[in-house]
Formats: C-alpha cells, structure tokens, sequence
C-alpha cells in the first residue's frame, strides 16, 4: 500500500506541476518556463537531489561544466559541419537525412520530423568528454556504420525503429563513446557518417522556414507551455526532473532524458506526430495504456542508455489526426511522468 501511495502522490504532484505551467503566459517564451534548473520538480527530487530510483552508483559523481563554441573547433572540424551550444554545456550537431524519402502510414517524413541523425558532447570536471548520440541510417548501411563505429572504439546502445510501415526501411542507432580527445570521437562519428548516404552539408541551415501551417498556440495550451518551430515543424520538449546519471557522470538537463513531441504539418491544422517519452519503470504501466486511450499508436519501448540511473525507458510514438487534438491526448500521459518543460 505504501508503495502505491507513493506512486499517486507522484501523479498528483506532476499534475499540480503541468497544472501551474498552463497558467505562465505563454507569451514569456521558453525560458521562463522552467526556470533555473533545479527551480521546479516533481517528486521533491531537484537537479541537485541524489539520483533515485534505478540501480545507484557507489562513487562519487563528476559534474559537466560550461564550454563555448570555441571550445568545440576540433571537433566541428573532425564533424565537418559547424554545432550549437546549447544551455552553455551541450554540443550538439545535426545530420538530417534530406537525401532520403520515407513514407510511413502515407506521410512523407520531413527530415525534421524523424530523419535527423545528431551528436551531443559534453565536458567533465576531470577533464573527459562523453558522446551521446542517434544516427539514421537505411537498411543496407547499418552493418557497415556499426562495423566503423566499433572500429574507433564507440558503443552502440540501441537499434530500433521510431516509424511504423516505413518505405524505404530505416534503422536509428543509438552511439555512446567517452574519452580525453573529443576530437577523436568526433572523427569516430565521421567514419560511421561517411559508410552512409548522408549529406556533408545541412541545407537546412540557411533555408527560410514560412508560417506553420498548425495551431501552434493551441498545441501550447494543451501542453501548457510553449513549444519551437525547428526545421518546419513543431516541437514540444520535457526533460526528466530528477538528476539523472550516465554511470558516473551527471547528465545536464536535456541530455539522454527527454520527452519530444514532434508535429509535421499536412494541412488545415493536421499534423504527423513522431515522438517519445522517457520513463522510469514505474511510469511504463501507466503511460502506454493512457496513451493508447487517446488514439496514440505505440510503435517502440526500449532503453537508449546502458548505465543510466535511474533506469530510463524510451517509448516512441506516432500518430495522425487534428495536432491539438493530438497534444490534448498525450497531456494525460505526460501527466504521469516526472519531467519539467526543457529551455530549446
């Protein structure tokens, strides 16, 4: 009894959160949803609790600390494509897969949608660098890429799928790699990104995106904070409120454990929803039936991490209908997960 009383006072207290979230203005944007890290949670777990749930670690925990671009040169060079800081310790780079057209249940995929390979770097107060990333890649490239990536010493901790009755079929790849040179992870990524069709440049990057053809400011009301138009589509971003650890390492927010809801546009205010949910197992039972209730097609429930703690499930989803619609169905859901609105 104790212990399912402290999973619905979990609930309720998630509940009160997206609760008070729907009451910001909007109009104050991103940043002052969440406030500094650690300002709200769920639980009564802040950034700076100690990680609960999972499977602990013994040692002491080591701390990412802020980098500038400048800081990542070796590595957009071994990349070959400019990154963006981001929450001033994140790297990231983005590889979308424009050199591929997927169909899924009748919907061309927007390579914003579901076909963007990336990589994150982040730096550590001793001195190392941990690589996080996912990469697309077609049916016949995924032997190749994963021979290069185990060549220079880089794991991978998930192969999986994020669409249903996809055309052409594509796999995403989930890459882990640590070390004291970020520039030779980097060239490690590169070599798995040259055994695919990918891109060297991103066109995206200096393409002009017009108006969403969605009701954006409905999609934020149902979650009740504001979402980012990236690439030409929408996109809703939580990320876990307790701290959570890869192995030894402390994860900044938005780095490994994120809910994303994505929305594609296709017309009078319908949309293609690809997404997921990072869960704790608890949470599992609860999400996929309510999710389900409102229409949600589940598509793939996997972990993307091997020493992550507490231990994270990943559920991806796919849907297509009204995109508020879409959102007012998966706020239950998100109401029974643990997470905070994510500065993009």
């Amino acid at each position: 009894m104790n212990g399912e009383r402290r999973i619905h006072d979990g609930v309720r207290a998630r509940r009160r959160f997206l609760a008070a979230a729907m009451l910001a203005p909007v109009a104050a944007g991103l940043s002052g949803c969440a406030g500094p890290a650690g300002t709200i949670t769920t639980h009564g777990e802040g950034r700076n609790a100690p990680p609960g749930g999972g499977h602990g670690h013994g040692g002491e925990l080591i701390e990412p600390v802020p980098a500038v671009g400048e800081d990542w040169s070796a590595v957009a060079d071994a990349l070959g494509r400019p990154g963006e800081v981001k929450r001033e310790m994140l790297y990231y780079t983005g590889f979308p897969r424009t050199d591929l057209t997927v169909v899924s249940e009748g919907v061309t995929i927007s390579p914003a949608l579901a076909l963007g390979s990336h990589t994150a770097f982040v730096r550590y107060a001793d001195g190392s660098t941990l690589l996080m990333g996912d990469l697309v890649v077609a049916e016949d490239e995924l032997q190749v890429v994963s021979d290069a990536l185990h060549t220079h010493g880089l794991m991978q901790t998930a192969i999986h799928k994020h669409l249903l009755a996809q055309r052409p079929e594509v796999w995403w790849t989930h890459i882990h790699g640590h070390g004291s040179d970020p520039a030779e992870l980097a060239r490690g990524v590169r070599a798995a990104l040259d055994r695919t069709a990918t891109p060297p440049h991103d066109p995206s990057a200096t393409e002009a995106g017009g108006p969403l053809d969605l009701d954006t400011d409905g999609i934020d009301r149902a979650f009740g904070v504001p979402g980012a138009e990236v690439g030409g589509i929408y996109k809703s971003l939580f990320a876990r409120a307790e701290t959570v650890n890869d192995g030894a390492r402390i994860l900044p927010s938005g780095v490994g454990a994120i809910s994303a809801f994505n929305f594609q546009p296709l017309g009078k205010g319908r949309a293609a929803l690809n997404g997921d949910f990072a869960m704790i197992a608890e949470e599992v039972p609860e999400v996929l039936p309510r999710l389900r209730s409102g229409g949600i097609d589940l598509v793939t429930l996997h972990h993307h991490g091997l020493t992550d703690d507490p231990r994270l499930f990943f559920l991806h989803i796919w849907a297509v209908d009204d995109a508020v619609r879409i959102a007012e169905a998966l706020r239950p859901a998100l109401e029974l997960t643990n997470v905070v609105p994510l500065v993009q």
